[in-house]
């Protein structure tokens, strides 16, 4: 085989391949000639390789090869890109799918903390069922505050981020099954609800909130949304609608599993905040307005930057050839 000869006769079809796998968008026509043309590459390549071994033009023909099989597999585009795209479209979509949850989530274990604190510190005999009359008081006079300041800073940092990333995971992982996300919050609600009530047992209600209110804020609302998004995934094959079971599992699950890394990111954050902000001897204004602003970070970005994501038809989920597609589809 003459081989500059052949490539000759076929350079016009391998221009037209290489030119193909260079769109990042497609007619129906573009995409089923790119295959084709893939194809016959494909072909022309293999009677290069047979009859001379390795070329000049058999390694140009690989490489046009290499990257026309790249637009049609579906391939993962630029890793800068799709950290782009996740973290500005899909991770905020699916915090906003679940903002009223997340917010009936609050209120419900506000409402529930309140009412066990209450009956607790009304009820005769409940606050001795967790310790002796000392150990209350020395909960409320020195463990408690002490509590913030006993381990160094990224150490203990570290120590309270992890913990709370990990039951935030749990809710959101575990939700399916129905009970374990309501279960969590109920105990947490609860633990809230026992130590509020044992503070204002000796006097220093005001000193709990204090310090519960600079990293709380955002700690809080986090494992709250982390609940909503497990009962959600619970809800998509309760409730369907007009999908499959199996379709709105896999998409609710895939969508809002990635609140989970949003959630690690939050915690890290309240994490820094109790591990470096809370045990300061700083105006307390001071303390609980730098909570106050990351917890309106985070609002800001669930709301507004995923109601922007939302509208313009992002849902958290994945896109077609991440998610498993077959086949190409024009776009």
């Amino acid at each position: 085989m003459d081989i500059d000869a052949y490539a000759a006769a076929r350079s016009a079809e391998w221009d037209e391949l290489e030119r193909l796998g260079a769109k990042r968008r497609f007619t129906g026509g573009e995409a089923d000639e790119l295959i084709e043309r893939y194809q016959a590459g494909a072909t022309d390549l293999s009677a290069l390789k047979t009859t001379t071994g390795s070329s000049i033009q058999a390694d140009r023909l690989s490489l046009r090869l290499s990257r026309a099989r790249l637009r049609f597999t579906g391939a993962s585009s630029n890793v800068l890109h799709q950290v782009t795209v996740f973290f500005g479209a899909q991770l905020p979509a699916a915090l906003f799918r679940i903002r009223w949850l997340s917010l009936a989530v609050t209120l419900g274990t506000a409402i529930i903390a309140v009412l066990y604190g209450w009956w607790a510190t009304q009820t005769p005999g409940v606050l001795a069922g967790f310790g002796t009359e000392e150990f209350r008081r020395q909960f409320a006079e020195e463990d408690f505050v002490e509590y913030y300041s006993e381990h160094p800073p990224s150490s203990f940092t570290g120590l309270v981020w992890t913990n709370n990333a990990f039951l935030a995971a749990q809710c959101i992982a575990f939700g399916i099954v129905g009970v374990y996300a309501p279960y969590l919050l109920m105990a947490n609600a609860q633990n809230l609800g026992v130590s509020a009530a044992i503070m204002a047992d000796n006097g220093r209600l005001d000193v709990f909130f204090l310090y519960i209110a600079p990293h709380g804020q955002l700690e809080l609302y986090a494992i709250f949304v982390a609940g909503a998004a497990g009962m959600r995934i619970f809800w998509a094959w309760v409730a369907p609608g007009a999908r499959t079971r199996a379709q709105a599992l896999a998409e609710d699950g895939r969508a809002l599993i990635t609140v989970a890394v949003g959630l690690t990111l939050a915690l890290l954050v309240s994490g820094v905040i109790e591990g470096y902000v809370t045990r300061q001897d700083w105006p307390w204004v001071i303390k609980i307005g730098i909570g106050t602003v990351a917890l309106g970070g985070f609002l800001w970005y669930q709301w507004f930057v995923g109601g922007r994501a939302f509208r313009a038809g992002q849902t958290g989920d994945l896109d077609e050839f991440e998610a498993g597609a077959k086949r190409l589809i024009a776009g």
